[in-house]
């Protein structure tokens, strides 16, 4: 017999309704209590299956009897009864329209709860394929922006690529000019040599030859134009050498570059071609938050522009600075050659006025020779006729010492006695006549004898100056650089 009040008849107090639909499964329903722990991810090591601790920490969980939802915690004291360990009279716990009501409320927030899921289901499917489809999409224009990367790398690199060839042209064709000027610049020394020891070898000349003449003053201008050109090409080729300088360091900067531009474009490239099936991709926690960029696409494109834009300044300034080495080299063959030629011009007229000079010299020696000759001749008659006139004398005085002792009055001036005194006195005039004479002759004789030493000196300092001009000065001046050395081509 059954106790009024016993929970067993209270079960039964009322037929149960066939519900709607069938109850879920035990473990369906455990998920959908509304006390249970919420659910938090764990970190990736709490996860690992080698950790089963946090398996047990989740069994160890402790299941109760609270209801499904906070609905009936308004249920008051009085309607709630106390566990049959202390009550002390017998009487139901719930009466059938709470359990019912219980029921049916859990089957509703059960439905409440299956659609929530189904649409956290289908909201959960939309975003992995709206997720999917950006993530497809974003990683698209990723590899569409490496691509366009790699192309506008690529370009930069041509770009470089042909400026640093054209640089490297430019280059060797300064370093061809250079070498020209260098051996320009050492073909001078042996016309400067020559000049030097033409006007060295000039001052060897002497007497009245030693002159400031046309010939001296053109050897000093060929002097100062060697010099002069020694200079401007010594300038030119400090230039040469600052200019390769620049050059090289434009060039080092476009290797620089284009080396760098080669590794980005390597590694942009293997990044364009990377796939979710490729090899080699991994994990990189915290990567993206790793900021080591220096430049901008604006200032990155600035770099290369500026080290183009520099090489061609060089370019142009080099390609200028070769132009004025070759007008230079030129102008000065031109000029050396055209001193040269004056030079040796003048060396001519003066060694044709040498010659003449001498030839005129020999003529008035061989003509003073002759008139001393003759005069030695003359002053030889001279003195045989005052000789000549030694006896005559003789006779007449002789006769007149004799007519003298002619006695008394045959003491007589008689004609014979006049003609004797005036044969004397003219044999003495004659006598002193060609004494005179014969002093004069032999003053004539030593004034051509001056006159013949002063002809033989000036005969040898034309001499001496003829061998200078035409045979040291001209001889030296035959070994004269021809053009194509002085423009450095040999």
């Amino acid at each position: 017999m059954e106790l009024v009040g016993s929970p067993l008849t209270a079960t039964h107090a009322h037929p149960r309704s066939t519900p709607n639909n069938f109850l879920p499964a035990i473990s369906t329903m455990a998920s959908s209590y509304k006390n249970r722990f919420p659910y938090y991810p764990l970190p990736q090591t709490f996860t690992l299956p080698w950790m089963p601790r946090s398996y047990y920490k989740t069994a160890a969980i402790n299941p109760t009897l609270a209801p499904f939802t906070k609905c009936a915690e308004g249920v008051t004291p009085g309607k709630t009864l106390p566990f049959v360990c202390n009550r002390t009279d017998l009487f139901t716990r719930y009466t059938p329209e709470d359990w019912y009501q219980s029921n049916m409320t859990n089957y509703k927030e059960l439905e409440n709860l299956r659609q929530n899921s189904e649409r956290l289901r289908d909201d959960t499917c939309r975003m992995i394929q709206d997720k999917h489809q950006q993530t497809m999409k974003t990683q698209r224009e990723s590899t569409k922006n490496l691509g366009v990367r790699v192309s506008d790398i690529g370009f930069w690199k041509s770009e470089l690529c042909h400026e640093l060839d054209e640089m490297i042209k430019e280059t060797r064709a300064l370093t061809d000019v250079k070498k020209r000027l260098e051996r320009a610049l050492a073909e001078t020394e042996a016309p400067l040599q020559v000049a030097r020891e033409c006007l060295l070898h000039r001052e060897k000349r002497m007497g009245i030859d030693l002159v400031h003449d046309e010939v001296e003053k053109q050897l000093f201008r060929e002097v100062d134009i060697i010099k002069s050109c020694q200079e401007r090409m010594q300038q030119h080729l400090d230039k040469a050498n600052a200019q390769l300088m620049s050059n090289r360091g434009a060039q080092h900067d476009l290797e620089r570059d284009l080396v760098n531009k080669q590794a980005a474009q390597r590694i942009d490239d293997r990044c364009h071609h990377l796939r979710n099936t490729s090899d080699g991709i991994s994990y990189y926690r915290g990567v993206e938050c790793v900021d080591a960029m220096i430049t901008v696409p604006e200032t990155w494109a600035k770099f290369t522009d500026t080290n183009i834009f520099r090489s061609q300044n060089d370019r142009a300034a080099s390609a200028k600075l070769r132009d004025n080495i070759k007008t230079l080299l030129a102008v000065m063959a031109d000029e050396m050659w055209s001193q040269f030629n004056t030079v040796n011009v003048a060396f001519t007229n003066c060694i044709s006025e040498t010659a003449d000079a001498k030839s005129k010299i020999q003529s008035h020696l061989a003509k003073t020779l002759q008139e001393i000759f003759q005069l030695e001749m003359n002053i030889a008659a001279i003195r045989k006729a005052i000789r000549d006139k030694g006896p005559p004398l003789k006779v007449a005085q002789t006769r007149l010492d004799e007519r003298t002792r002619r006695p008394n009055m045959e003491l007589c001036r008689d004609p014979p006695q006049l003609c004797l005194v005036n044969e004397v006195y003219e044999l003495d005039e004659t006598i002193q006549n060609l004494h005179q004479r014969l002093r004069d002759a032999e003053d004539m004789l030593q004034t051509l004898v001056r006159a013949k030493s002063v002809l033989e000196h000036d005969l040898g300092v034309k001499a001496n100056s003829l061998f200078i001009d035409q045979e040291k000065c001209m001889g030296m001046r035959k070994t004269f650089p021809i053009t194509p050395r002085l423009v450095g081509y040999v």
